[in-house]
């Protein structure tokens, strides 16, 4: 039970997830929270389940291209995320604009995260038209190098789309009707499942098949969530229909904000991706047999960061209501609702591991038995480190929340690059082994890979809390 504080001056504008008990004294309302965080929680599985998808269709073509996927999974998002985070910061503006009652000036860093995701079209074609050239330097065995390309183009294609997707989200986000998003991922997740089979197998596409499938689906999502924000009912009490041009100053503003949320992210994903890229060049069992794990563990991942979501709006809604106070104990609620249901989750993906890892690889694959073997020793470990990733999500988003982006980003930056890195690269690999010879090579295979992500993830999470419960994010004022 919270303890009692002392009375707060009357707010202009109600407070989230506050329970007054019969003396008057404050609470948090975690019903309310699971209520907005509900949709947030079914919204994120589903992209989980959209992930899924991909991996199971692409696993009946073969392991190799399982591999490919493995290879580039990490490295698109990071591409994506690199711009995607003007689109992220939308939730932050929108939650602190509804927390205030500035409904007008919420619509109108919508219109402004989707300015900024039509800029981002020309580096997106770049980085697409660039895939062979990103994947060179990692000596892939060439069938799966081939079918990684394969993949890469039509998926970075998809990029505007999902900033664009993220902007319109993040305002129904911010504005506690999370329902909405939650209805127009059910429909990506379904339009995606279809023109997998139609695209891969019916057509012939093969791995491209499930890259257009995903930016196609994508851009399904981005029209119903358009006609969602442009209804009559949104028009009247947020003015959407009348705030669509474009604020040189809003937009710069808008990137000043989303590169850090995007940047640390970003990070991360490299961190992650030349880790997967280290077990695919261990050999396509390792590759295979991480890339299958790392998508299970993703249905603790991605609902977590529902929410976590869920954080960035009761944080903001609060700020925006003036109270930094009850914005830390929404926050430290909401980190605790992720710790507990990330560790759970882990351990309970770990005892199924046995039953789950054979539905993602062909049976008629030599290399099944050896993939699925792997695979469950590597959720015993993956379950080892979700309960400090919980920490690492519920605090970051909380911070989101308040515009607290600097300091996360920065963090990454040192823990993935001067840490995990280097530490997988020498625990993985044998002298000559490994990409580069000045640093130590021990040889421990892919567990030693797996080991310093634990490692990783342990003091990532730890650290961004510490920063959390600091309260140096209560000097930060957004315009």
């Amino acid at each position: 039970m919270d303890a009692p504080v002392s009375p707060s001056p009357p707010l202009r504008f109600p407070l989230p997830a506050l329970r007054l008990d019969a003396r008057g004294r404050r609470h948090v309302d975690y019903r309310a929270i699971v209520a907005l965080a509900a949709p947030l929680f079914a919204n994120s599985s589903l992209q989980a389940v959209l992930s899924l998808t991909d991996t199971w269709f692409i696993g009946r073509l073969s392991t190799d291209a399982t591999a490919a996927m493995g290879a580039t999974y990490f490295l698109v998002f990071v591409a994506i995320l690199l711009f995607g985070g003007v689109g992220m910061a939308v939730q932050t503006l929108a939650a602190q604009a509804y927390g205030g009652g500035r409904r007008v000036r919420g619509a109108r860093a919508v219109w402004t995260g989707l300015w900024a995701a039509l800029a981002t079209v020309p580096p997106f074609v770049a980085l697409a038209l660039a895939g062979g050239a990103i994947l060179a330097p990692f000596s892939l065995a060439p069938a799966i190098e081939s079918l990684a390309v394969e993949y890469w183009f039509p998926r970075l294609l998809g990029g505007p789309a999902s900033v664009a997707m993220w902007s319109l989200s993040g305002f129904f986000n911010g504005i506690g009707r999370t329902r909405v998003a939650l209805l127009v991922m059910i429909v990506v997740a379904i339009v995606n499942a279809a023109l997998n089979e139609i695209l891969m197998f019916r057509l012939g596409l093969g791995m491209a098949g499930s890259a257009w499938a995903t930016t196609l689906s994508l851009a399904v999502g981005c029209a119903v969530l358009a006609c969602f924000f442009l209804a009559r009912d949104v028009r009247r009490e947020f003015k959407s229909a009348l705030v669509w041009r474009p604020d040189a100053k809003r937009i710069a503003r808008l990137f000043a904000l989303g590169v850090p949320m995007g940047l640390a992210a970003t990070i991360d994903l490299i961190g992650f991706s030349l880790f997967q890229l280290m077990t695919v060049k261990l050999g396509a069992v390792q590759g295979a047999a991480t890339q299958v794990a790392i998508m299970l563990t993703s249905l603790a991942y991605m609902p977590a960061v529902g929410i976590g979501l869920a954080g960035t709006t009761l944080v903001g809604q609060s700020i925006g209501a003036g109270d930094r106070s009850w914005a830390a104990r929404v926050g430290n609620a909401t980190i605790l609702l992720a710790v507990g249901y990330m560790g759970a989750l882990g351990v309970l993906l770990a005892l199924a591991g046995p039953w789950l890892m054979p539905v993602f690889v062909p049976q008629s694959d030599p290399n099944a038995a050896a993939v699925v073997k792997l695979g469950a020793t590597l959720l015993w470990l993956a379950a080892a480190y979700q309960l400090f990733d919980g920490l690492n999500i519920g605090s970051s988003f909380c911070l989101r929340g308040t515009g607290d982006v600097r300091f996360p980003a920065a963090m990454v930056l040192v823990l993935s690059w001067l840490l995990f890195v280097p530490l997988a690269h020498a625990l993985a690999f044998a002298p000559g082994q490994g990409w580069v010879d000045f640093l130590p090579q021990f040889g421990y295979g892919i567990l030693g890979a797996w080991a310093a992500a634990i490692g990783y993830m342990v003091t990532l999470g730890t650290t961004l809390y510490l920063r959390w419960r600091s309260g140096a994010w209560r000097r930060i004022v957004l315009r």
